[in-house]
């Protein structure tokens, strides 16, 4: 895993190259850095082998594909074992709807994001998946009226 990886400007020029375009050639990638092609690839390489780059992914157009409604939900169990935490966190994994589950600290156990096609289809995710969970007590949903800021690019 990346954990305290070592990145020097030339890793971090990468990466928000990267960042800012997954499908960018190796080529135009390595001019973009001052790079030679094969330097570039090599670095890329080692950084994807350190843990630092995960993946690359296309981002799709929510509405495009049914999925308009975002929704945060507070999640509260009924229990705090470690076999509620594991069983709850298998049952995220399963469901499609939810794009990011996150045990937090504080007033409640988890912080759902889900994204669904509009309130009709929250409502039957919400009766028929969420609360049928593993050791869900309450829940408080959250539903956006307005994405202000979206993005994926972290700041390196």
């Amino acid at each position: 895993m990346a954990d305290n990886v070592q990145l020097d400007d030339t890793d971090r020029r990468l990466l928000r190259a990267l960042q800012r375009d997954g499908r960018i050639s190796n080529l135009d990638l390595a001019q973009q850095c001052h790079l030679s092609p094969s330097a570039c690839s090599d670095r890329v390489r080692r950084l994807r082998e350190r843990g630092v780059i995960t993946g690359f992914a296309a981002i799709l157009d929510p509405k495009a594909i049914d999925r308009a409604l975002l929704i945060f939900v507070e999640v509260q169990l009924d229990r705090t074992t470690g076999d509620t935490f594991s069983e709850f966190a298998k049952a995220a994994l399963r469901t499609p709807e939810i794009l990011e589950c996150h045990m937090v600290a504080g007033g409640f156990d988890y912080l759902i994001k889900a994204r669904v096609s509009d309130m009709e289809a929250y409502r039957s995710f919400l009766g028929d998946v969420l609360v049928g969970m593993p050791g869900v007590r309450e829940t408080r949903t959250y539903a956006v009226l307005e994405e202000v800021k979206s993005v994926t690019e972290l700041p390196v």
